[in-house]
């Protein structure tokens, strides 16, 4: 695959940390558990670390928050799990169960790392135009490495997106817009993620604008008007990844439970081509019939199944995937 121009130079954050951690008092910063450490070049997020080098990734969405289920999708193969909570129960207290069913401390403790073999990454329930941020930070601070938005149709609402999902930054910082209004509460989410609080703040920011940045922004495209208005979407500062939904933009365009008609075609097309202009990926559902075809067009990120684990569909969707895309 070819690599992107958008990869960071450096990733400094946490050598920087480790740095501070020797020189500081006793216990002003967490360990790492059971002594793992954190590569210069392995970020926490495996599918920012992917998308970061040009790579395609592969998940699925799955609203199925048993115990079972996280620990089958943590050893899945999958490189990322959209935890669906728009269509299923917006429930944080099962979002942190399974999250907590997805540690693999056997995998930690072997790689040495904190990277998890599968991001977690949650669909909220809101609509674009309802602009609700309790419900992202609630999110957050269960430890998610990343939201994805539906029905975003506009700059403003991507905006809101972006700024319900960062902290305000420093006033030594050159990134501190779009503006922070996350409030502070890391505990949980550092916790998860095996890093002491100062390490989750510096870590805790939006992939591109940020470059060391471990959450990803993931704007939803479903709407006629949002394809008419991608430009000042996509443009956004903090936007990471734009999603196409097609069944969801079939039905709003009006040809009902029809995403294969020509006209929803287009509209898909176009979105990707201006995704392709900005060098921003874009991601659509697939299954085994035509995930080839979405990573030929120039799709990065993709779907490859839904609730019921890794079926049989899931598997041959997802093997094809990763042959075509060189993975």
């Amino acid at each position: 695959m070819k690599k992107s121009c958008r990869t960071s130079p450096s990733r400094l954050c946490l050598g920087l940390v480790a740095l501070c951690t020797l020189l500081a008092p006793p216990g002003l910063f967490a360990l790492t558990p059971m002594g793992a450490q954190q590569g210069d070049d392995i970020r926490l997020s495996r599918v920012i670390d992917l998308l970061d080098g040009g790579e395609a990734v592969f998940g699925i969405i799955s609203s199925d928050r048993s115990l079972n289920n996280a620990r089958s999708l943590a050893r899945s193969g999958l490189d990322f799990i959209i935890i669906d909570m728009e269509h299923g129960p917006w429930s944080p207290e099962t979002l942190r169960i399974f999250l907590l069913g997805m540690t693999d401390r056997q995998r930690t403790a072997a790689n040495g790392h904190l990277q998890m073999a599968v991001t977690p990454l949650v669909r909220v329930p809101q609509n674009g135009v309802e602009m609700m941020s309790f419900v992202v930070k609630q999110a957050l601070d269960v430890g998610v490495f990343g939201v994805m938005f539906p029905m975003i149709e506009n700059r403003e609402q991507a905006l809101n997106a972006v700024s319900s999902m960062r902290y305000p930054r420093p006033l030594s910082s050159d990134i501190r817009e779009p503006n922070g209004r996350r409030g502070r509460s890391p505990g949980i989410a550092s916790w998860f993620w095996g890093i002491g609080g100062g390490a989750y703040y510096q870590s805790a920011d939006v992939w591109p604008l940020s470059s060391g940045g471990e959450l990803l922004t993931i704007i939803q495209v479903e709407t006629p008007g949002a394809v008419e208005r991608i430009e000042e979407i996509i443009t956004t500062p903090g936007v990471g990844v734009i999603f196409i939904g097609p069944s969801d933009l079939s039905t709003q365009m009006g040809y009902g439970d029809n995403p294969g008609a020509p006209q929803v075609e287009q509209a898909i097309q176009t979105v990707l081509a201006a995704c392709l202009r900005h060098d921003v990926p874009c991601a659509i559902t697939t299954g085994a019939a035509s995930v080839e075809d979405r990573l030929s067009q120039g799709f990065r990120m993709v779907t490859v199944g839904g609730d019921g684990g890794i079926t049989a569909g899931t598997a041959r969707a997802l093997g094809l995937g990763r042959s075509a895309a060189g993975r």
